[in-house]
């Protein structure tokens, strides 16, 4: 079998410490994370900076990187610093190395460029070597004049060559967010099928958990046919409802997940609940593409960002306010101790 832990849905979002002690006492062959994320919108790949802070990041990765070292198991990072750009990569190198120098510790560490040049998707579209994704409009010369940053996201192959080489740590640009936690279950023999499934369950931690939440982890072991998922949190529970709705998250196709490589079959997958915790998947197979073709992303100025303030109308969440309020308070304290400003 082969562990993989998954500490939150994003570095720097921060994680329960109880979560981290559960899994060290798991000793997992892998911590994976994904740093990265759309969802703030192309300002930060535009302007090629993260969207997390330094300090939260440093937080998580001091934790992490001490796992790693005490296990002497390696940590893969995907989409570095939030976009995955050059200088995103290089800031989370530099929070990296920081912490090597801290804790004097003597790790070899990857960083993998992802960026590619204005001059080369020109060359491409006039070689008519780029293919629109679907429901997206045609690309044309001009539509790439103003862009700041242009990212690939890239599969499991950076991070298979890294680990061969012997690196402790990888950083990585923008990548496919199952690549790192399924690249080295798949190197070493593994399913890629169920590989690549378990790593679309884990890229979001506890988020395919009940409740769910981005900032909590999970655990998944991967055996020869089949993988199980569960968290590390007591006051959490994976189940089958809450891991197939995760599989379908984000995704438009409920069967077939396509990916750099190629697609993952999802069409005989099961979902079956182990215990009150764990549930167990089997069935994913991975079809293979005549091709590989990489997604890529950029971003240019094209207007100013505007701030909306939300109000709070569900009767049920207002009830709860007192409670949830205390609940959020208690996350900042527990992810945020380590911060000496007072505000």
């Amino acid at each position: 079998m082969f562990k993989i832990y998954s500490p939150t849905a994003i570095l720097g979002y921060g994680f329960p410490v109880q979560s981290f002690y559960n899994a060290l006492e798991i000793k997992p062959d892998l911590v994976a994370v994904d740093a990265g994320s759309t969802d703030p919108g192309p300002y930060y790949l535009g302007k090629g900076i993260s969207f997390v802070d330094r300090g939260a990041t440093k937080r998580d990765l001091n934790y992490l990187i001490n796992m790693v070292h005490k296990l002497d198991i390696p940590l893969f990072i995907g989409s570095a610093g939030g976009c995955g750009s050059e200088s995103s990569v290089n800031w989370t190198f530099e929070i990296v190395k920081e912490i090597l120098e801290e804790n004097n510790f003597h790790m070899k560490v990857a960083i993998v460029y992802t960026d590619i040049s204005k001059d080369k998707i020109k060359e491409s579209i006039i070689n008519g070597n780029i293919k629109n994704l679907d429901g997206s409009s045609d690309i044309g010369l001009e539509d790439v004049e103003g862009i700041t940053n242009i990212v690939a996201q890239v599969g499991i192959d950076p991070f298979i060559e890294g680990y061969k080489k012997g690196v402790n740590i990888i950083i990585c640009g923008r990548s496919y967010d199952p690549a790192p936690f399924s690249a080295l279950p798949i190197h070493y023999g593994y399913s890629k099928g169920l590989s690549l499934h378990l790593g679309k369950i884990l890229e979001c931690g506890a988020i395919a958990a009940e409740p769910g939440s981005g900032r909590d982890g999970l655990i998944g072991v991967l055996f020869d046919d089949h993988f199980e998922v569960f968290p590390l949190n007591e006051n959490r529970r994976c189940t089958v409802t809450s891991v197939a709705a995760h599989t379908l998250y984000e995704k438009s196709d409920p069967y077939f997940l396509h990916g750099p490589d190629g697609v993952i079959d999802l069409t005989a997958t099961t979902f079956t609940q182990k215990d009150e915790k764990t549930v167990i998947v089997k069935g994913s197979r991975f079809i293979e593409g005549k091709e590989k073709w990489l997604k890529v992303e950029g971003a240019k100025l094209v207007g100013i960002r505007g701030v909306f303030i939300a109000g709070i109308r569900d009767p049920i969440m207002i009830s709860q306010i007192d409670e949830i309020l205390e609940i959020q308070r208690e996350l900042v304290r527990e992810n945020f101790r380590d911060i000496k400003d007072d505000y």
